[in-house]
């Protein structure tokens, strides 16, 4: 009986540490990424050059930014955005696999003009959003500023780094 009781203890011992282990190696853990500004934006209307927009920007240009850009975080403020920088004009799509929030995804060429814009990209969307145009630099903002902002192809963007 004393036996059988030791080896009833061992194997119960060992089923809780392999339980354990599982449920450990099952959470990830990931520090939530935060906004760092490193630059800021302006975004000019066409038709009159009025001043519709002022952002507090992220600039992703190395690889690893730009095919991270916003995911895997929470959200951010209204006055900030993610301005992606390509080396050369080209068409560009984005998606939003593992972004968390909707974001309005605006395309603009290399003379700093709005080629196209994709309105309310959804959280964790793996489709396809292309430029229609050959394209620089792509900014995303929240969902919804293009139409508070009232953007149209033409409008312009400036921007400046602040570090």
């Amino acid at each position: 009986m004393k036996k059988h009781f030791i080896s009833g203890l061992i194997l119960a011992l060992l089923l809780s540490t392999f339980s354990c282990k599982e449920k450990i190696e099952d959470k990830v853990l990931t520090k939530e990424i935060q906004f760092t500004k490193e630059g800021e934006l302006k975004i000019i209307k066409a038709t009159n050059d009025s001043i519709v927009a002022q952002l507090d920007i992220e600039i992703a240009e190395s690889d690893y930014e730009t095919q991270t850009g916003l995911m895997y975080r929470k959200g951010m403020e209204k006055n900030q955005g993610m301005l992606f920088l390509f080396e050369k004009e080209n068409p560009i799509s984005f998606y939003m696999k593992n972004t968390e929030f909707p974001l309005d995804i605006i395309y603009i060429n290399g003379q700093m003009k709005i080629v196209n814009v994709h309105r309310d990209a959804q959280p964790f969307d793996k489709s396809s959003l292309p430029s229609k145009a050959p394209a620089k630099y792509v900014l995303e903002v929240n969902a919804g500023m293009v139409k508070q902002w009232r953007l149209l192809p033409g409008d312009i963007i400036s921007f400046q780094r602040t570090n």
